[in-house]
């Protein structure tokens, strides 16, 4: 009988070991891109109201709130699909994503604050 623990590593080798993948991570990625939809369609629907019922800069607003939504819905869709693919190729890439909310915020607060001011010098 030998001495050595059964799972001792030692520095040359490296165990090789197959990435788990849990049914539930598909649909936390397609449930993820629905409600970046979701977002997108509410989104769209208030420049829509805009551009009915709005005035000159109402329609600039709804011009600004619809290419915003138009970008979430192309950025949701690119997301779902990278992490798609890293989910069947079982690679244990970080799936968290830091930039798209950051740039959202900023996209909607420039276009609320050019709202604003377009609205104080017309009026």
């Amino acid at each position: 009988m030998s001495t050595q623990p059964l799972l001792q590593r030692t520095a040359k080798k490296r165990i090789a070991l197959p990435v788990r993948v849990e049914p539930k991570v598909f649909f936390a990625n397609e449930r993820t891109f629905l409600s970046w939809l979701h977002f997108a369609v509410v989104l769209g629907g208030l420049a829509v109201g805009l551009l009915n019922f709005g005035d000159k800069v109402g329609k600039i607003s709804a011009g600004m709130y619809t290419i915003i939504a138009m970008a979430v819905m192309l950025y949701a869709l690119t997301v779902y699909q990278m992490r798609a693919r890293a989910i069947r190729l079982r690679t244990g890439a970080p799936y968290d994503d830091r930039l798209g909310p950051t740039v959202l915020c900023v996209c909607l607060l420039a276009a609320i604050i050019t709202n604003f001011v377009l609205k104080a010098v017309y009026d």
